[in-house]
């Protein structure tokens, strides 16, 4: 007679353990003694080493569009005219997108 040496082998003692029932029965363990947690409440108090930004301001100049640039139909960044790669239906895509 012919071996499978390939096939998973199993004692009598793991045939007995794995019956369907008792494998649902641990499921059902598992997931009624798990907690549940507020992400927010959890996050709320982790806080990074130095990373109180609180008292810091920003200041950036903001430019409106120039004539020169245009806002691209896909990803809707403002770009340099040297990256308009085509303009299709009255959009212009840049180059990133359209590659």
């Amino acid at each position: 007679m012919a071996t499978d040496y390939d096939a998973p082998r199993k004692t009598d003692d793991d045939l007995n353990e794995d019956s369907i029932e008792e494998l649902k029965s641990r499921r059902v363990d598992k997931t009624s003694s798990s907690v549940d947690v507020d992400e927010t409440e959890q996050a709320e108090g982790f806080e990074l080493p130095g990373a109180d930004l609180s008292g810091e301001e920003l200041s950036v100049r903001v430019l409106p569009k120039q004539a020169d640039e245009f806002t691209c139909g896909r990803c809707f960044l403002v770009h340099h005219r040297s990256q308009l790669a085509k303009e299709s239906n009255g959009m212009m895509i840049c180059t990133e997108c359209a590659a």
